[in-house]
């Protein structure tokens, strides 16, 4: 999965390390990330290239993390113009290009990117928010309330049936991703993560289960998720009632007979749990 960099190094100890010129520097404006593609390989600029754009880099750059002790800042509030070869790219191309270490440190830079972008103004006063230097938060300069980065938890269900899985595809009116996936939706207020799976297999497909099983988890930053993977069993009738204002297909395959165009299951988890099935007569 697209977090799996090993042997690569991320760590993301929070500290105020001095800025040198041979950093990473990963910016973003809106949904995308400066870079340079050659073919599917990308490149992030050096803090040395951004200063031709914006000279007051070492001041204003905010630590990200670091991959290999190698440290990545980013420019919270610049804006910064595309510049000789670098170029403004998608931020769901992170789910294609290479090598996959550096995708990660794409897509989890623009989520500590965005954290800050939502976090300028106090949500209890409107007063203006500091960012700490002993941790990763923010402060507010009137009322001093404090705000961490926050994480929505999501689960991914594996309903099967025997030696059938149920696939399903959003409605193009609730999201842009139209492969096939699995059931997937956030955990709420007061739930327990197998609860999630029970209502939202139920919202979404009508269906009962059982035998809920843990299988792995991801932190999924193109929106500001931690997946967790589930797998489970129908419970009695096996009969789809498809929730159409959220999915436009939902269906049970076949593991040997399951669709091409399905998520990767070199990058998500939902991709994994899929080919794992196929793979597994013997689910967990």
């Amino acid at each position: 999965m697209i977090q799996d960099i090993a042997p690569h190094r991320y760590d993301v100890t929070f500290c105020v390390p001095e800025v040198k010129k041979d950093d990473y520097m990963l910016i973003y404006h809106e949904d995308n990330v400066l870079c340079h593609m050659q073919g599917a390989a990308i490149a992030y600029p050096f803090v040395e290239d951004i200063e031709e754009a914006f000279p007051e880099v070492y001041k204003k750059a905010k630590f990200l993390f670091k991959i290999d002790d190698v440290n990545y800042f980013g420019l919270p509030n610049a804006e910064i113009s595309e510049f000789c070869h670098w170029k403004y790219l998608p931020k769901e191309h992170m789910r294609k290009v290479e090598p996959v270490w550096k995708a990660f440190a794409g897509i989890t830079g623009y989520q500590i990117h965005k954290w800050h972008l939502e976090h300028q103004f106090c949500s209890c006063c409107g007063g203006t928010m500091k960012a700490l230097d002993k941790e990763r938060a923010v402060r507010c300069s009137q009322c001093g309330k404090t705000v961490y980065p926050q994480i929505c938890p999501s689960v991914i269900v594996a309903i099967t049936n025997g030696d059938q899985i149920l696939m399903t595809k959003y409605a193009k009116s609730h999201s842009s991703f139209q492969k096939y996936a699995l059931v997937a939706g956030y955990a709420e207020i007061g739930e327990s993560l197998e609860d999630t799976v029970r209502r939202e297999v139920w919202e979404e497909v009508g269906l009962r289960v059982k035998n809920i099983r843990y299988y792995k988890s991801q932190p999924w930053s193109f929106t500001d998720t931690l997946l967790v993977g589930f797998f489970c069993e129908t419970d009695g009738d096996t009969k789809i009632r498809m929730d159409k204002s959220e999915l436009s297909a939902a269906e049970w395959f076949h593991r040997d007979a399951l669709p091409v165009e399905r998520s990767e299951a070199g990058i998500s988890l939902t991709g994994e749990m899929i080919e794992f099935f196929q793979k597994n007569k013997t689910v967990i």
